[in-house]
């Protein structure tokens, strides 16, 4: 960066290096400098032509409104090192660290990718660009990295080191609107650095000229958490052959000073505040297990977000938040009564079939918890999470849970939504009536008298059957109506798409009726209007089932965080045994060097 475009930063260099302003949603709001000399300007623009982006400071606070969650700034950037599998990526960390300077909290993201060379660091550092244009990975509209770092900070520094041929370089560059604040930029200024390495030295790599280097340099140390030129090298310590690291300071607060990542409630975890807000629920112990589930947790815990974020489990890939690998779940896998249904949308007349599997099924608290949605990934990754396609209220279709990959419509920009087109009006419709479908055929399996008529009949001539048995009877049977006669099994993993309805009588297990109605697997496609469906209609659940099934799954939760509990301090054990069989080892190795080495001594005996 040339040196006029420095011009302006003596006089805040003993300022504080902090906008004005904390919170990001006000923090757009600034006049600009009056536009520099027309002569400064251009001989600006005919110096640095290559390091910097022309556009107003202002617009990089514009763009990273596109990210309404703090969540899906992060997942911007877990992408670009999931798209770095390809390239050798092994492992993305999100970890926080501490800034030398003023001891502020910095969110920190690195991965083992194949890094980016001086050409590579200033495409992502620039506007708009892209060369992400294969079927499989994620980011594809090249503004991810600028978006996701302003929208979690004020100010973002890249370290990245990329191996080309026989060439090793490194990059560093600083994206910092604090610097374009508080200079009263009109333009922005992207300083950035490069490195080679010659015969195991690391030097300078000039493009421009060396004044402009050492002006870019200057700014920099000026305004990132890094006081010298050895501090900033010292960053690649640990990025070894090739890799990348973001650091994001200045984090944004709320609006009550008070940082909006919540770094210290949860160390393996970071948390966003004020969206830890339970809802559903009407017991204080229903109440703890909704704010415990996947659905609601994800809103707030960077952990269970994650765990989520992927369809497909990595083979060798980790997402290592705080020091601690992220466990993935396969949401599919969690359902009960799973049943797989095919939908082929109308793409185009021109294009080919698509095909797109939709696993539903119940949620394993169902019909405890009214948990219900659609998950709706892209190209692997998750836009949608728990999407609920029918509205709340209605009993229809309580506890339904979907998943499927729609790689046929396009997300929006923050990958949080899709693009309000037709085809996906028409998905909307389609997915409202199998949630629908699927509902009338199974609901019975989870307590509700069946809608389907020649179910219906069945349903009363099996309880007619079975002589009325009492409460605790009923509560039984409805037991067995949910596990298929198996009282022991709760919390079943697949069940065929035919089921068994067990009633017993008097406890004997007499009377037992199996009936069901197979689906077929294929939906065609169908012209479905937005209201096409109806859902006003509500199912009846059957008397004292539901208490019964309450108490159930709450001692099951219970269990659940006993075994939980118990699997750590059991993996704690572990690690400890480990480290005293290491000590003990080593001990052995020194006893046993101390004994050769005695043994090779020569022995003396006195003088007689």
């Amino acid at each position: 960066m040339p040196a006029s475009m420095a011009s302006g930063t003596s006089g805040v260099s003993g300022s504080r290096r902090v906008l004005d302003c904390r919170s990001f949603w006000k923090a757009g709001a600034f006049e600009a400098a009056a536009a520099a000399p027309a002569r400064e300007f251009h001989d600006a623009l005919e110096a640095a032509d290559f390091d910097r982006a022309r556009v107003h400071p202002k617009f990089l606070h514009t763009n990273a409104t596109s990210h309404k969650w703090a969540f899906g700034a992060i997942a911007e950037l877990l992408d670009n090192a999931v798209d770095e599998i390809c390239n050798g990526a092994t492992f993305i960390k999100v970890d926080k660290s501490v800034s030398s300077k003023d001891n502020s909290p910095m969110l920190v993201f690195q991965d083992d990718g194949g890094g980016m060379d001086p050409e590579g660091v200033r495409r992502c550092m620039s506007l708009g660009f892209s060369t992400k244009k294969s079927k499989t990975t994620i980011g594809q509209y090249g503004n991810g990295f600028k978006t996701s770092t302003m929208r979690l900070g004020a100010d973002a520094i890249v370290f990245t080191r990329a191996i080309r041929g026989s060439n090793v370089t490194l990059s560093i560059g600083l994206l910092s609107y604090t610097f374009l604040r508080k200079t009263m930029k009109d333009d922005i200024v992207v300083p950035m650095l490069d490195f080679q390495i010659q015969d195991g030295h690391i030097v300078p790599l000039v493009y421009g000229s060396q004044g402009d280097w050492d002006s870019s340099l200057k700014i920099i140390l000026g305004w990132s958490p890094f006081s010298s030129k050895e501090e900033l090298l010292q960053q690649f310590e640990d990025i070894y052959s090739h890799g990348t690291k973001v650091l994001i300071y200045n984090l944004w607060m709320n609006d009550d000073g008070l940082l909006e990542l919540d770094f210290d409630d949860d160390d393996e975890d970071i948390l966003l505040r004020d969206q830890d807000k339970a809802s559903g629920g009407v017991t204080k112990t229903q109440k703890e297990i909704v704010q415990q589930h996947l659905s609601h947790r994800l809103r707030f815990s960077l952990r269970a977000y994650t765990s989520i974020l992927y369809l497909r489990n990595f083979e060798n890939f980790q997402i290592i938040l705080r020091g601690k690998p992220v466990e993935q779940i396969t949401i599919a896998n969690e359902l009960k009564f799973k049943k797989a249904v095919t939908y082929k949308p109308q793409v185009a007349h021109d294009s080919q079939v698509v095909s797109v599997k939709v696993d539903i099924g119940f949620a394993k608290e169902a019909p405890v918890l009214g948990i219900f949605g659609m998950n709706v990934y892209h190209k692997n990754r998750l836009i949608m999470p728990f999407w609920k396609v029918l509205q709340e209220g209605s009993s229809r279709g309580r506890s339904v849970v979907g998943v499927l990959e729609a790689n046929f419509i396009e997300p929006a920009h923050d990958k949080q939504d899709f693009e309000r087109t037709p085809l996906f009006i028409r998905l909307e419709a389609k997915l409202r009536q199998i949630i629908v479908d699927y509902w009338k055929e199974k609901c019975h399996l989870i307590g509700y008298q069946p809608l389907d008529p020649q179910l219906r009949s069945q349903y009363k001539a099996a309880l007619k059957d079975s002589g009325n048995p009492g409460p605790k009877s009923q509560q039984k049977a409805s037991t067995n109506r949910r596990t298929g006669g198996h009282t022991s099994n709760l919390l079943p993993e697949t069940y065929d798409d035919v089921e068994v309805i067990g009633l017993t009588a008097n406890g004997a297990g007499s009377g037992v009726q199996s009936f069901g109605r197979t689906q077929e697997n294929s939906i065609e496609p169908a012209g479905l209007d937005e209201n096409s469906v109806d859902i006003g209609f509500d199912s009846v659940l059957d008397p004292n089932f539901m208490e019964k099934l309450s108490e159930e799954n709450i001692a099951l939760f219970t269990r659940r965080e006993e075994l939980r509990q118990r699997d750590t301090e059991l993996k704690q054990t572990i690690g400890e045994l480990e480290n005293q069989l290491e000590e003990t080892k080593r001990k052995c190795s020194e006893l046993i060097a101390e004994l050769q080495a005695r043994k090779s001594q020569p022995q003396q005996f006195p003088y007689m």
